[in-house]
């Protein structure tokens, strides 16, 4: 096991490096010219002595393969530079942002999960009922709306609408922003805290909510044609300690590797979900650093993320572990 984990870490550094890499090389292909950007926008007309002064100091003037190769030694000592809008630590950027998306991934997952897995679980168990059959229809409906659509449809259902008719200010949710900022144990809203979390939650768990819905019915309906069900079930056992020791657990390996994908997604790609809402995120600030051609908070974020979606993907694996004693994923140990 122990091994298993070493390799899995140090395959993180190749997978940085190229995506990395990738989008620095990319950036000077892009129309535009980053000392304008910094001098004040491509539109001003700048003296040529201030942008090569700006070439100067950000090492603009260099050729592309010397920036690239500073580029990654101060990377290596964790020092992502500046942004070239605003001059802000990209560090700071990074704090600040990382812990809106970490917060919002967190509440998705936890709905993904409780919702996801017991709407699956029950239409398995019931399968072919009335039940099972609209849970089909709205899982596929769910999984097929655009997450735009959604949020703007939630919005005016819950915002807009009760404002509107009047609700009670409790009931009233909000369309955009993050709200107070005040959280209990990192995660958890307070005060009017809620009213601005649980739509932007809701919309960004929805689809993944279907998809996990949906895996883990067909994952537990498998199991419970197994040999060892049937064998759970005459020793005696009560049906629940039957579905649930036995089976679910069982039927966990698709639906875990799915929940782990979703959580590293959701951390840094949740673009539509955040801009639809002003939730000010990795995803939301990737995309304006893309639009504002600003170099250090487009690598310095994307960076966090990848290394956010490697971790994960480890955590998944090393659980398949817990899941399925069966599986051993140390150094040729293989059921």
């Amino acid at each position: 096991m122990t091994s298993y984990i070493i390799r899995r870490l140090l395959l993180i550094v190749p997978t940085v490096f190229v995506a990395l890499s990738f989008l620095f090389l990319l950036f000077f292909l892009l129309p535009g010219d980053p000392a304008r950007l910094i001098a004040g926008g491509a539109e001003r007309n700048i003296d040529q002595g201030v942008l090569e002064r700006i070439e100067e100091r950000y090492g603009l003037d260099d050729p592309v393969l010397v920036q690239f190769g500073n580029y990654w030694k101060r990377t290596i000592q964790w020092d992502l530079g500046e942004s070239y809008l605003n001059r802000r630590s990209v560090n700071e950027i990074l704090g600040d942002r990382a812990v809106n998306s970490i917060r919002l991934a967190i509440w998705a997952i936890i709905i993904e999960i409780v919702v996801g897995i017991s709407v699956g679980l029950l239409s398995a168990i019931r399968r072919y009922s009335w039940g099972d059959r609209i849970t089909t229809i709205v899982t596929a409906a769910a999984s097929a709306v655009p997450v735009f659509v959604l949020g703007f449809v939630l919005q005016y259902l819950f915002a807009v609408q009760p404002n509107k008719l009047d609700w009670p200010e409790w009931a009233r949710l909000r369309t955009s922003g993050i709200g107070p900022d005040s959280w209990t144990f990192f995660f958890i809203p307070t005060g009017e805290q809620w009213r601005y979390l649980i739509l932007p939650a809701v919309t960004l768990a929805c689809v993944t909510t279907a998809l996990l819905a949906r895996m883990t019915r067909g994952s537990m309906l498998e199991v419970l044609r197994a040999d060892y069900m049937r064998t759970a079930r005459a020793k005696g056992l009560a049906e629940r300690d039957v579905v649930v020791k036995h089976g679910l657990r069982n039927a966990m390996l698709p639906v875990v590797t799915l929940i782990g994908i979703d959580f590293g997604t959701a951390i840094g790609a949740a673009v539509l979900t955040e801009f639809t809402f002003g939730w000010p995120g990795l995803g939301s600030q990737i995309v304006e650093s893309v639009q504002d051609r600003d170099l250090p908070v487009l690598l310095g974020l994307t960076l966090a993320v990848v290394i956010a979606y490697a971790v994960i993907n480890l955590i998944v694996d090393v659980s398949y572990a817990w899941f399925d004693p069966r599986i051993r994923l140390g150094k040729g140990e293989h059921a």
